[in-house]
């Protein structure tokens, strides 16, 4: 006759204590499915873990130094500090507005590197502004997201903060068409690279403590500018027609003979914008 063969107490104790562990799991792995409320940004635990070590950085490192900079440094000084970095930067940006086609802003981009580097004695002088010859900021993030390919997920990057993952790809082509990356002296090379940090975060000392003052969210907050900066930077002023361009296409021209003023409201579908 046969028996059916006794589990042991231990066994038994051993059983229950994996399937709570696999239940802790599931119900773990659920509460971070249901903590992201955003498609855009499926990492968010991950994002703001991230953005919690930057804003650390931040506190301890970065935002002293900017203030020391900017209380210690004549204005006159700290702007042409920023105007040579800012001429620096417009060659990169010529060349992308050369692959977006973007021809009037690059001839101007072109115009504004050639007056401030023989002129502005370096780029230390913005003559170029005093002329009225307009930057355009460019990447080439912004150049991939022109033709076509999607942003992507959000992702804040350590120390390097907010982006998303068509511009995470794009930096290695970005960090090597810096100029200050190609200096062959090390510490020349990390000093200029610590001077524009410094720089930088100087000119957001005011808009960081609005943020801090007025976000009731930091995290979503800051994740919604910069998506909606970066989404106004590559459609440029082809949003304003009236078409709401998908993230990763090109925007379609808005039909003919048919102006956003005069035309009559549709009966189904989200509202359309007010006429301006």
């Amino acid at each position: 006759m046969r028996t059916t063969p006794r589990i042991s107490e231990p066994a038994a104790g051993a059983r229950r204590a994996v399937v709570a562990l696999l239940a802790a799991v599931s119900m773990l792995v659920g509460g971070c499915a249901g903590f992201n409320t955003n498609p855009r940004d499926p990492l968010e635990p991950l994002n703001r873990k991230v953005m919690q070590f930057n804003d650390g950085v931040d506190a301890m490192v970065l935002k002293p130094a900017a203030t020391a900079y900017k209380d210690g440094v004549p204005p006159l000084v700290r702007t042409g500090v920023s105007n040579f970095f800012g001429n620096l930067g417009d060659a990169w940006s010529f060349v992308n507005s050369v692959l977006q086609f973007k021809f009037q802003n690059a001839a101007e981009d072109f115009m504004r590197l050639n007056v401030n580097t023989f002129f502005g004695l370096g780029g230390v002088l913005d003559i170029a502004s005093e002329l009225n010859i307009e930057r355009h900021k460019e990447d080439f993030g912004q150049t991939l997201g022109r033709w076509g390919v999607p942003a992507g997920p959000y992702i804040v990057l350590p120390l390097l903060g907010p982006s998303t993952l068509r511009d995470t790809a794009a930096l290695p082509l970005d960090r090597r068409a810096d100029p200050v990356h190609h200096l062959s002296q090390v510490d020349d090379r990390n000093a200029l690279y610590v001077l524009r940090a410094v720089d930088t975060r100087s000119n957001l000392l005011r808009i960081g403590g609005l943020i801090e003052g007025a976000a009731l969210d930091k995290y979503s907050f800051t994740r919604d500018a910069y998506l909606q900066k970066r989404r106004a930077e590559i459609f440029d002023s082809r949003e304003s027609d009236g078409v709401e361009p998908q993230d990763g296409q090109i925007p379609p021209e808005p039909p003919p003979n048919e102006p956003a003023a005069t035309a009559a409201p549709q009966p189904r579908g989200p509202a359309s914008a007010p006429a301006r």
